[in-house]
């Protein structure tokens, strides 16, 4: 089936090309068969942890020294694209520990941090996840009350964060806190370290499959070796939402083809009125704007990665992609599930599982509104924000 309508896999190198197919058979072969089980159970299948290590799709972007893959952008967007085919929240996963855990450790960290934690994280044999929103800060990260105190030989880290992927089993977590002079620092938080706990979040009708708690911080003593030197002041947490937002602008186009493409099968083999409903005007109108929306979410994907690649791309470039991939894949999903009709809200079919963890890609890593008061500041020079 033709979801490359543009032939984009023109575009791309031998390199890239095989990048995609190989995380396409890793996403049609392990993720699958097995995701609408542990979505209906609202468990993370931790088996695939050693799995995506194996596989090479943590820290795709970090020089293979320290244990990435020293691939390009690209290839870590059509790495995102093919996973997110399987599941969302598989490729928040590879998100929060290539671009929220091992990115500022990379770019912020010290050599010792990078020697310590990097080639465990991309092995799978740690797991990290990012604190940054809190309970009564998400858009506003500048309203932060997390607060580090010096002292003696470290601080003392006191707060909590929320709706934090990969939490409850995380090794590690890359937090951002206040300190005495109200500059925020980065910080990385070891589980068992005293008063660090990271309760679970229940009950969600989106993410299922995927692990989302808390991060509570009482009293945490956090050594001065565990301080990020290069990462101070706000703009450091922001820079490595860039970095994750690329990767969603690449991965929901994954869950929108899987969509589409067993909408156009499902529209073949279903009968109504003596003949396929794809025979129909009406569902040949859905499927050809489908595919239309599916193809400038491609097109625009794959010019921010050559941005990206020449180190050109803007917070405001990347804001738009993320912000127009994922209404389009939200879109395409609750057209592919009438479609289906009655079948669409069934676990036989994947579309009704993606159009949920859509709903949550839509808020996370900036809302839907909050781009497009990043781009209305961008085009009138006026922010909107306040």
């Amino acid at each position: 089936m033709n979801t490359d309508f543009y032939n984009i896999a023109d575009m791309l190198s031998e390199e890239q090309k095989l990048v995609m197919q190989t995380i396409r058979d890793f996403s049609d072969n392990e993720i699958k068969p097995i995701i609408e089980h542990y979505a209906q159970k609202a468990e993370f299948p931790l088996h695939l942890i050693k799995k995506f290590g194996e596989l090479g799709v943590f820290g795709p972007t970090i020089p293979a020294e320290y244990g990435g893959g020293g691939l390009d952008y690209i290839s870590y967007g059509l790495m995102c694209q093919e996973i997110e085919r399987g599941d969302s929240g598989m490729r928040s996963t590879v998100s929060v520990q290539s671009s929220l855990v091992m990115w500022p450790i990379f770019e912020f960290g010290s050599e010792e941090q990078k020697q310590k934690y990097l080639s465990g994280l991309a092995s799978g044999e740690m797991v990290g996840c990012f604190g940054l929103t809190e309970p009564d800060h998400g858009s506003n990260p500048a309203g932060m009350k997390t607060r580090i105190s010096k002292t003696e030989n470290g601080y003392l880290l006191n707060g909590a964060k929320m709706w934090i992927s990969n939490a409850p089993f995380a090794d590690i977590a890359v937090a951002w806190a206040r300190d005495e002079e109200g500059k925020v620092r980065g910080l990385i938080v070891e589980r068992g370290m005293a008063g660090f706990t990271t309760p679970e979040i229940h009950n969600k009708w989106s993410l299922r499959a995927s692990a989302t708690g808390e991060l509570v911080f009482d009293h945490v003593f956090i050594p001065e070796k565990n301080i990020l030197p290069n990462a101070s002041g706000l703009k450091a947490p922001l820079q490595c939402l860039d970095k994750a937002r690329y990767g969603i602008a690449w991965g929901v186009i994954g869950a929108a083809m899987d969509c589409y493409e067993t909408a156009v099968k499902y529209a073949a083999e279903r009968i109504q009125f003596d003949k396929p409903i794809g025979a129909f005007q009406l569902t040949q109108k859905k499927l050809a704007e489908m595919l239309t929306e599916i193809t400038k979410a491609q097109l625009l994907a794959w010019r921010l990665g050559t941005l990206m690649n020449d180190g050109k791309a803007t917070t405001t470039q990347i804001s738009m992609a993320k912000r127009n991939n994922v209404a389009m894949a939200l879109n395409v999903a609750r057209e592919c599930r009438q479609i289906l009709g009655a079948m669409g809200i069934s676990g036989e079919y994947p579309v009704m599982r993606h159009m949920m963890n859509l709903e949550s890609v839509i808020t996370y890593e900036g809302t839907h509104d909050i781009h497009l008061l990043i781009l209305g500041a961008e085009i009138t020079g006026i922010p909107a924000f306040k």
